[in-house]
């Protein structure tokens, strides 16, 4: 019989913020993965949980992962766990878990929280959709690129403080109109959870530290008519189309005013 894959979901601080199931699953395994063990010792500590442990994080999985499907073959069940929160959200264990499906291992979520779904039940927002998107890129154009591709989601992402600042500077260079919600340290004794207008959230900020992991929400922009058919003038433009074939062209495809067309072509840089 070959073992099982275990994907154990882990409090984000809240050291009782973990399901029965979890401390079961982890309590009768033969083994647990952790991002970093010195991490987990607390939670395991705590829980009174013997299982031999070992450290599994994105420096190490690819070349760990091929001796630990044999260990699964052989019929071993083994739990990966993170640092906080959920196993593959913008964590370790892709690799693995691939390995295990490509090897006929059957790979069991054992759910939990996760910072995403604990700072999104906290917010008010004007549709349920979201896109998550993991961590920011480092670059300015890259982060600008993704803002601008994504401005009609409720864009949630993950932010390092070092950089949160900068980044809230370039939201507000996009849109000075842009509506944020910012979570830190949720589930912990200096948890923070603000929303407002990015001016108003750059201000607070500038007086009151930004510190521990951040959650935030960009909420969606609402598109008008108006904002695509300008977007279409500007994309056309670049293309090399004239004034007048931009003005024949969204005549047609989106029934486009003229004389708003020639408006956008000329305010267009």
């Amino acid at each position: 019989m070959k073992g099982q894959l275990f994907i154990v979901a882990t409090p984000i601080g809240n050291l009782s913020d973990i399901t029965f199931r979890a401390l079961e699953t982890l309590k009768n395994v033969d083994l647990i993965l952790a991002e970093d063990t010195r991490t987990s010792e607390p939670l395991l500590k705590k829980y009174e949980i013997r299982t031999q442990v070992e450290s599994y994080h994105k420096f190490n999985e690819k070349e760990k992962s091929e001796s630990l499907i044999k260990k699964l073959i052989e019929g071993k069940n083994i739990a990966l766990i993170t640092d906080a929160g959920t196993p593959l959200i913008s964590d370790p264990g892709n690799i693995l878990v691939d390995f295990a499906i490509h090897n006929g291992i059957k790979v069991v979520p054992v759910g939990g929280i996760s910072a995403v779904t604990t700072f999104l039940s906290s917010i008010s927002r004007k549709d349920e959709d979201f896109k998550f998107i993991g961590f920011l890129p480092k670059t300015e154009s890259k982060i600008i690129k993704i803002l601008e591709e994504n401005k009609s989601q409720n864009l949630v992402f993950y932010e390092s403080p070092l950089r949160i600042k900068e980044t809230l500077d370039i939201i507000l260079k996009l849109n000075c109109n842009a509506k944020l919600s910012i979570g830190r340290e949720l589930t912990k004794k200096f948890e923070e959870i603000k929303t407002g207008y990015i001016k108003d959230i750059i201000e607070y900020y500038s007086k009151n530290t930004l510190k521990g992991e951040i959650v935030c929400l960009l909420h969606k922009t609402d598109v008008t008519n108006e904002d695509i058919i300008k977007e279409k003038t500007h994309l056309l433009k670049e293309k090399g189309f004239s004034q007048k074939d931009i003005v024949t062209i969204l005549e047609i495809t989106d029934n486009a005013s003229k004389n708003l067309v020639k408006k956008f072509f000329i305010e267009s840089v």
